[in-house]
């Protein structure tokens, strides 16, 4: 991803049960298809270390939308005002799910300190990340180096759901948590785009490459211009923190440095602003007649 240069403080270039309460089940899908010929790496979903949390919350309209339409998202309780409640009478019926009626101000003694909840919060299980071999044979990846914001990752998973990625790939360390304000802002992008989680990034990437990826790393400082690189699919966008960029071991393992070509007097943007806006490069290359 590109790095910040020049200037400090720029971007790249945010109870009442009702009727039929019934706990949610499923099984969570995963991706498809399974790459053949390369066996779980190194850079597989890493749990060593790390505790996963048994039930994340998710709150706002779009994000509980979004996870209630999910097959794969194992729902444990849902706490909705009245109104809101009524609205998703249907999706709530769908999936047999215990509901608790609250008021706005009991919700938010529920939910993370000052959470624009809207009336509704969600409790369930957190998403199964998938392998990196599990990545389409043709896909496009989008690949976060370090990227710890949960305003910025979740951005960039609701533009990864539009562009239609097929899978995010962030560090297991140096990641936020896959739900709450990062659901949020991802406005429900979290559920229709498979994570995985890996415990080296430049591994990870190796194993693209071997997968038959072109690994194009994002650099404001970088001699090419998206627009002239080369984006052919399978597609890998790798993009860095906009504090550090990205790091050495991840630029080794990129085919190319590309930057965006900015026209204006800012040459630096918000990394989700210069992820949405480098996915349309690429979708707009494919989409051009040959």
């Amino acid at each position: 991803m590109t790095r910040k240069t020049r200037r400090r403080g720029g971007g790249f270039g945010s109870a009442e049960a009702l009727p039929a309460a019934t706990k949610a089940s499923g099984r969570a899908e995963r991706a498809r298809p399974r790459a053949a010929g390369l066996e779980k790496s190194a850079a597989r979903p890493a749990r060593r270390g790390a505790r996963r949390p048994d039930v994340v919350r998710i709150y706002g309209f779009h994000s509980v939308v979004a996870a209630l339409r999910a097959p794969r998202r194992k729902l444990v309780r849902l706490y909705a005002t009245a109104a809101a409640a009524e609205r998703l009478a249907a999706d709530i019926a769908a999936r047999g799910l215990e509901t608790r009626i609250l008021t706005p101000e009991e919700i938010a003694l529920r939910a993370p300190r000052g959470a624009a909840h809207q009336g509704l919060l969600l409790e369930a299980r957190p998403l199964e990340p998938i392998d990196i071999s599990q990545v389409p044979a043709e896909g496009l990846v989008v690949a976060l180096d370090q990227v710890t914001d949960p305003h910025n990752v979740g951005a960039i998973l609701r533009a990864c759901a539009a562009f239609a990625v097929d899978a995010l790939v962030t560090t297991e360390r140096h990641s936020p948590e896959f739900a709450g304000a990062l659901a949020k802002s991802a406005s429900g992008g979290l559920e229709y785009v498979p994570i995985c989680s890996v415990a080296n990034l430049a591994r990870a990437l190796a194993d693209l490459g071997d997968l038959g990826y072109w690994r194009v790393g994002l650099d404001s400082q970088a001699p090419q211009t998206l627009d002239a690189a080369k984006l052919a699919r399978p597609l890998a966008l790798v993009l860095g923190a906009e504090d550090k960029g990205l790091r050495r071991l991840t630029r080794e393992h990129c085919d190319v440095m590309a930057r965006l070509d900015l026209p204006g007097a800012i040459q630096s943007l918000n990394v989700s602003n210069a992820c949405a806006i480098a996915l349309a490069i690429a979708s707009g290359k494919w989409s051009q007649p040959a």
